[in-house]
């Protein structure tokens, strides 16, 4: 016979106990753990058995044919570029973002392009009625004859409703609120969450149709739920942004398909989200002229350059442990590049105040910005602006060297594009490529030589 038992589960991590425990041992949470009820026995084995005996075996890989499966291109390039050139057939998406950014907006526009495209979309809203979703899409503008809305949280009326229907894509918002009746445990919860996905994976899979999930964050911003959730999909995306500003941005955490590192750049409008074609005159377009602590960078986000402005603030500390805040840029890389420039340089920064911002929400985690932050803070702290046409690309070791970067061709094209006229980066990036017309390319070697170019005392 089948018995129940129970145990108790972290709803962060995913760890199970026999027995209630205030802190969790696997991720520090504390009052993370919740009772679940778990059947096993007879039941358990069967359905294990079950999966066994699907008549799978294994097959030599050169015998396997190579198909290349055409993707599901959408009307947003943003979108596609991030995906690795549109949907593929037969993947499980995994979109997380706070509440209120635009996610179920993206998904309801993606959902009316397609089907305009005499592609059948199956939207299912948990969260939402049909009404509410209806006045949703009046909003946007949003109507097809072939985009099904489907207000359901029980996952065995889902799958009857995608075998019925056969759609080419299905949308589900969102999983913290769909359930299987053989789980015992409340929707949302960590045993819920796996056993759904996992049974819209096997959907996925089997069929080949398209699954786009949405899934809810924590307050630290990450996926709610375990980890395990992002390891079963295929891709897992993240919409950022604040709420109160119009740009939204969608970048790519894991991507089976495709680069993790691509970035697609959204406005939200009255209307809907509207993608924004040339991202770098949006971040500079608000940009200061002449005032110190200010430098522009020209960033890699996957195959494309965008041009970033970081902002510093240099001021004497008025206690003993000066403050070192960081906003886009790890806390930790600024603290390194200012001992650099203390150790390397001779600027006495161990009694200064330091604040570090990337301008227009974005966030930097690439070595090629050590330079631009480091003029910055250099500049604030001199108080000399730099030159409004100067971009600044390179990595700064520990010993002041400048180091080499990827890409720097497509770096300087685009500093070139957008009207600078003189690109300081590594010298062992000169070699091996023809510069551009109409601006100058200057090598260095160390932060010092760097600094004598940008904010010369």
């Amino acid at each position: 016979m089948a018995k129940r038992k129970t145990k108790f589960v972290c709803q962060e991590c995913g760890y199970e106990t026999a027995k209630w425990l205030g802190k969790c041992p696997g991720c520090n949470n504390w009052n993370s753990f919740v009772e679940e009820t778990e059947i096993t026995g007879k039941q358990s084995r069967h359905t294990f058995s079950g999966l066994s005996s699907s008549g799978s075996k294994p097959e030599k890989i050169t015998s396997i044919e190579s198909q290349d499966e055409p993707r599901i291109t959408t009307n947003l390039n943003e979108l596609n570029r991030v995906l690795g050139g549109g949907v593929v057939p037969g993947s499980l998406v995994l979109i997380g973002g706070d509440p209120g950014i635009g996610k179920s907006t993206l998904l309801l526009q993606v959902s009316s392009q397609l089907a305009k495209k005499q592609l059948p979309v199956l939207y299912i809203s948990g969260e939402e009625s049909t009404r509410q979703t209806k006045l949703r899409a009046d909003r946007l503008g949003v109507s097809s004859d072939l985009l099904y809305v489907l207000s359901e949280t029980n996952l065995l009326t889902i799958t009857n409703h995608i075998d019925q229907l056969k759609p080419s894509l299905v949308i589900i918002d969102s999983i913290q609120t769909i359930y299987r009746e053989e789980v015992t445990s409340a929707p949302g919860s960590v045993s819920q969450v796996r056993e759904c996905t996992s049974e819209l994976m096997r959907i996925a899979k089997t069929s080949g149709i398209p699954i786009f999930i949405v899934g809810h964050v924590t307050k630290e911003g990450a996926i709610a739920g375990p980890r395990l959730l992002e390891h079963m999909v295929d891709t897992v995306l993240y919409f950022e942004g604040e709420r109160h500003h119009t740009y939204r941005i969608l970048r790519g955490v894991k991507n089976r398909f495709g680069s993790t590192n691509e970035m697609g750049i959204f406005e939200m409008k009255e209307e809907g989200l509207r993608e924004v074609l040339n991202p770098s005159e949006i971040f500079l377009e608000e940009r200061s002229q002449g005032t110190a602590g200010s430098t522009v960078v020209a960033s890699m986000e996957g195959t494309r350059p965008v041009l970033v402005e970081i902002q510093a603030l240099v001021s004497p500390s008025s206690f003993g442990n000066p403050r070192r805040m960081a906003t886009g840029i790890d806390h930790n890389r600024v603290s390194l590049l200012m001992a650099v420039l203390e150790k390397r340089v001779g600027l006495m920064l161990q009694n200064q105040d330091a604040y570090i911002k990337v301008a227009g929400g974005v966030k930097l985690d690439e070595p090629a910005i050590d330079l631009a932050t480091a003029v910055s803070i250099a500049s604030s702290f001199r108080d000399i602006s730099t030159r409004p046409d100067d971009i600044f690309i390179g990595e700064v070791g520990l010993t002041g060297e400048i180091r080499r970067v990827s890409r720097i061709e497509q770096r300087v094209q685009e500093a070139a594009k957008l009207g600078f006229k003189r690109v300081i980066c590594p010298q062992n990036n000169l070699e091996g490529w023809t510069i551009p017309k109409d601006i100058q390319v200057i090598g260095v070697r160390t932060i010092q030589e760097a600094l004598d170019l940008g904010v010369p005392r």
